[in-house]
C-alpha cells in the first residue's frame, strides 16, 4: 500500500512563531497514535519560512482528509490564523513504489 504526503510551504510572522511551533508539535503528537506523521523544517536563510511534511498510510487517514477530534480541528484552524500557507499546500502526493524487476533486467 502506498503512503500519501502533503508538502506545505508556510510563512509565519515573527510574533507568531513560538505559538506556531507549539501548535505543530501538538498536532504531531495527537496524530502519531493513528499513524500520521508531521515533520517541520525551517529555511535557514529566510526568517519565518517553514515546510510542513504530513504523511500517512492512506489518503483517508491523512491529516488533510481524516476525521479529526475537536482539539485537532481547533489546532488546525489556529495554524491557519498564525501562518500563511502557499497555494497547493494541501495537495495529496502518493508514493510511487519501485517497479518490479527481473534478474534479466538488471545491469551486469
Amino acid at each position: 500500500m502506498a503512503r500519501v504526503l502533503t508538502i506545505s510551504r508556510v510563512t509565519v510572522p515573527p510574533a507568531n512563531e513560538e505559538e506556531y511551533l507549539r501548535t505543530v508539535q501538538q498536532l504531531a503528537e495527537l496524530g502519531s497514535g493513528r499513524g500520521q506523521h508531521l515533520w517541520l523544517f525551517r529555511q535557514q536563510r529566510g526568517p519565518g519560512r517553514y515546510i510542513e511534511f504530513s504523511e500517512s498510510r492512506t489518503e483517508l487517514t491523512h491529516r488533510a482528509r481524516a476525521s479529526r477530534t475537536d482539539l485537532e480541528q481547533k489546532l488546525e484552524r489556529r495554524l491557519r490564523e498564525l501562518a500563511t500557507y502557499e497555494p497547493g499546500a494541501w495537495d495529496i502526493w502518493e508514493e510511487v513504489p519501485a517497479p518490479a524487476t527481473d534478474a534479466a533486467d538488471e545491469m551486469p
